[in-house]
């Protein structure tokens, strides 16, 4: 909600909000809509001080810090699929750090990771089922006439474009398509 110090403000903005051409209101709800996932980190920051959850701020501190760094980095706002990406990097280290600490005997610190993935994993749209998985898989090889593995790149671009706004495991989805061209020679 707005404050304003004088009424008249309020008649200002609202005045200058009904003369928008529509190309502005689509632009002004489009960096609203961009900027929805740092503002959600940031509502739950405070949330989690309120309640001092320890563990959940900072990994909400952590996880808002690299995004900025990105925003920095690319010298602009990020889209949504850089900042999806963003925290999809952050749940790959962590899931790489927790077998690291299991294969080293430290299963608390296992357990720590494991929990910061689960509250970043709530910022990620849904993965797909299995069987979305392997459709865009057997569609991706009929749209790019795949038959070796030797085209295993072209297929999984063409099947992270398939699944869309999805968070898909680079890994899981490299393995499937491998898994499937060696199938076929």
């Amino acid at each position: 909600m707005l404050w304003y110090s004088d009424p008249r403000e309020r008649n200002i903005f609202q005045f200058s909000l009904a003369v928008c051409n529509t190309r502005e209101e689509h632009e002004l709800s489009f960096v609203l809509d961009k900027m929805a996932l740092i503002e959600r980190i940031q509502k739950d920051l405070t949330e989690a001080m309120m309640s001092k959850d320890e563990l959940r701020l900072s990994v909400l501190r952590m996880a808002k810090s690299a995004l900025k760094y990105k925003e920095i980095e690319k010298v602009r706002p990020l889209e949504d699929a850089e900042s999806l990406q963003v925290l999809q990097t952050l749940v790959k280290q962590r899931r790489e750090s927790v077998e690291q600490f299991a294969r080293g005997g430290r299963q608390d610190l296992a357990d720590k990771e494991t929990k910061e993935i689960a509250i970043l994993e709530n910022y990620l749209p849904a993965a797909p089922s299995d069987s979305d998985l392997n459709a865009a898989i057997e569609a991706a090889i009929a749209e790019t006439g795949a038959n070796s593995p030797k085209a295993m790149g072209a297929v999984i671009k063409a099947a992270k474009a398939r699944l869309g706004g999805k968070a898909v495991d680079g890994k899981v989805l490299s393995d499937r398509v491998r898994e499937r061209l060696s199938r076929m020679t």
